[in-house]
């Protein structure tokens, strides 16, 4: 349909090229029709010769517009809003610059100049448009908060300190998992936001051919889909893109800054440059290590030894959180349940280790 349409619009204008010049041409030849005859007859030879001669090239043009549609269609519409009335600002100023530069008397300032300004502005007014929609949107919601606040009674306004952040989640933390039963528990308050570009990294990673990167992917998106319909927590897809920035966690960084907001991930390396880049953070496995329970030296417990451990003679266990206990001379016990007593405790950077020993060790000695 669409390369009938393009094939209709160039014999039209084939058609009105020869209906408005081929009489001329007829008259020039000597040949002396009459004036509807040559009209008719330029008309039908122009719009045979134009449609002949760029036969070859509909398809190449119906291809450019289809992916001009396919690349419109799949924009978000902040993209699409913010670079239209960037354009209509920048063909707005070409229009008031242009009708002061055809008073100039020279042919050439006053014809070619106001075509090329209203191009030049008209880009340049579309870029800025699209490149700073997000610091617009920021902007924007600020005004929205101050006119909300201004309508309360004064004695009714909040403070903007106790607003709750926007928390912006990452791929990480959200194949994870455990942030869905933190938002259950309303330990985390404010607007969880998935942005569109995290969105499209999980969904590369559920369409993985490697079998464990394809159920991480959709146990991600399982839990997006716990939190939008089964939790009580407001959730908010952000559309915008940085198209000058590559890797996600950057743009999670510059999204952050945007938004005024809070990244949570379970990421290490993106805790830091969130921390070097002045940007808040919420690591889930800072929150998972803080609220275990505090075990100290000479405390018993009951453990189930599972295997040996990397130095002689060691056997290993695990809390039901994860938390690992090395045990002395425990490579005899593997299998067994066991009492032992804690001799220390070493807390590191992936997590707590705890160091033991069989109390019936600590009764012989």
């Amino acid at each position: 349909m669409l390369k009938r349409i393009v094939q209709l619009f160039i014999v039209i204008t084939g058609g009105t090229i020869g209906y408005l010049y081929f009489p001329e041409l007829f008259t020039t030849m000597g040949l002396t029709w009459q004036t509807w005859i040559q009209s008719v007859l330029g008309a039908v030879l122009g719009a045979l010769i134009l449609f002949l001669l760029t036969f070859w090239i509909v398809d190449y043009i119906v291809d450019v517009i289809r992916w001009v549609e396919d690349s419109l269609v799949k924009a978000p519409v902040a993209d699409l809003l913010f670079g239209s009335l960037g354009l209509i600002v920048g063909l707005l100023i070409a229009y008031l610059v242009n009708v002061f530069v055809q008073d100039i008397q020279i042919q050439v300032i006053n014809q070619v100049v106001p075509i090329a300004l209203t191009v030049l502005l008209g880009y340049l007014g579309f870029r800025v448009g699209f490149k700073r929609k997000d610091e617009f949107l920021n902007l924007v919601s600020k005004k929205e908060k101050k006119l909300e606040e201004g309508d309360a009674p004064e004695n009714a306004k909040v403070d903007p300190a106790l607003i709750p952040k926007r928390k912006i989640l990452d791929t990480s933390v959200i194949i994870d998992g455990r942030i869905a039963d933190i938002c259950e528990t309303h330990f985390l308050e404010g607007t969880i936001v998935i942005p569109q570009f995290v969105l499209e990294e999980l969904q590369h990673i559920a369409d993985s051919s490697d079998g464990l990167k394809r159920n991480r992917g959709r146990r991600g998106l399982d839990i997006l889909n716990r939190l939008q319909k089964d939790l009580p927590v407001n959730v908010e897809i952000y559309e915008g893109d940085f198209e000058e920035i590559q890797e996600v966690d950057s743009k999670l960084v510059k999204l952050a800054k945007v938004m005024n907001g809070i990244v949570v991930t379970n990421d290490f390396n993106l805790n830091k440059v969130c921390e070097f880049q002045n940007v808040q953070v919420l690591n889930i496995n800072d929150l998972a290590n803080a609220v275990k329970p505090v075990v100290l030296p000479g405390e018993e417990m009951t453990i189930q030894v599972i295997k040996d451990g990397k130095e002689q003679n060691q056997g290993v266990a695990y809390l039901d959180d994860g938390t690992m206990i090395v045990v002395e001379e425990g490579k005899d016990y593997i299998g067994k349940t066991i009492e032992v007593v804690v001799t220390s405790v070493l807390q590191t950077s992936a997590g707590r280790m705890i160091f033991a020993k069989p109390k019936s060790l600590e009764k012989a000695l």
